[in-house]
């Protein structure tokens, strides 16, 4: 693993908190991000929003000035091309997606190395949660769904570091993947409110590299199914993951959200995931 694919986060205590404005905040309905302080006078700061029929995601940027706004808005507009190429390319709501054409038998995961990537950490997820986490126990046959939009991020993330840009932020819902400083020159300071409870005092984070992911705080009811019975699962109201990869870490949300309390077991032993919430309903 490359070192800026580290996790590197720092659980703040509140008291200390209060007097700092967070950069984002997470939270059980969207995400919100708050508008930059000073900005360094060799740094570009971006802010863009971008939805695609799926989701929509909130970019931020702390570029450095010899890129110049035309280097940034190229790779800006990079990194938003990714996101809406994934949404019509994979979507498993689409018919004529790649995923739609593998579930019909059309074509083979190695038909295109991006989709073999999709099918191969669907796989090693299946395994990393004791089938827990399986895209493809659900009707119809193969969905990514549960860490599609995770992949998606962080194929955008990777579009922005290649152009240069090894300091930003990429919002989608309850998750976020971010990497650098932000403009104020600091660690991104990141407040996770409860999935559930709107009253409770966030979690405060400061992260130079890593992601969360949540699962259960869509507003749909059931729309994570017990891959072992076939059933919506109902143990848990939310489950949010924090570690290096955007898409691991939502697969791990989803597995936790299906599999309740014993799944708090996969991040033991070294594991470089955590869980800030597992909330029981």
């Amino acid at each position: 693993m490359r070192i800026d694919q580290q996790p590197r986060t720092r659980w703040v205590d509140q008291s200390a908190f209060q007097p700092r404005r967070p950069d984002l905040r997470l939270g059980a309905r969207s995400h919100r991000v708050d508008r930059p302080g000073t900005v360094g006078e060799d740094r570009i700061a971006v802010q863009h929003a971008v939805r695609t029929s799926t989701a929509e995601y909130s970019l931020l940027l702390n570029a450095p000035e010899w890129l110049g706004r035309r280097g940034v808005g190229e790779a800006l507009r990079d990194a938003v091309a990714e996101l809406r190429a994934i949404d019509l390319t994979y979507g498993p709501t689409r018919p004529e997606s790649l995923v739609s054409r593998l579930r019909r038998g059309e074509i083979s995961p190695d038909s295109y190395p991006p989709l073999a990537d999709l099918v191969d950490r669907c796989a090693a997820m299946r395994a990393a949660t004791d089938g827990w986490f399986d895209a493809w126990a659900v009707p119809g046959g193969f969905d990514p769904g549960g860490l599609l939009g995770g992949w998606a991020v962080e194929r955008a993330a990777a579009r922005l570091r290649a152009a240069g840009i090894h300091d930003y932020a990429v919002l989608s819902g309850a998750d976020l993947v971010v990497r650098g400083h932000a403009a104020h020159g600091g660690p991104w300071r990141v407040a996770v409110h409860h999935p559930t409870d709107q009253h409770r005092a966030p979690l405060v984070l400061e992260m130079t590299a890593g992601a969360v992911g949540t699962s259960g705080v869509s507003g749909r009811q059931g729309h994570v199914v017990d891959p072992h019975t076939g059933e919506p699962a109902d143990q848990l109201a939310a489950a949010t993951v924090v570690g290096p990869d955007l898409a691991v870490a939502d697969a791990y949300a989803t597995a936790l959200y299906a599999a309740g309390p014993a799944g708090l077991d996969w991040f033991r032993d070294g594991s470089d995931y955590r869980v800030l919430f597992a909330h029981r309903r």
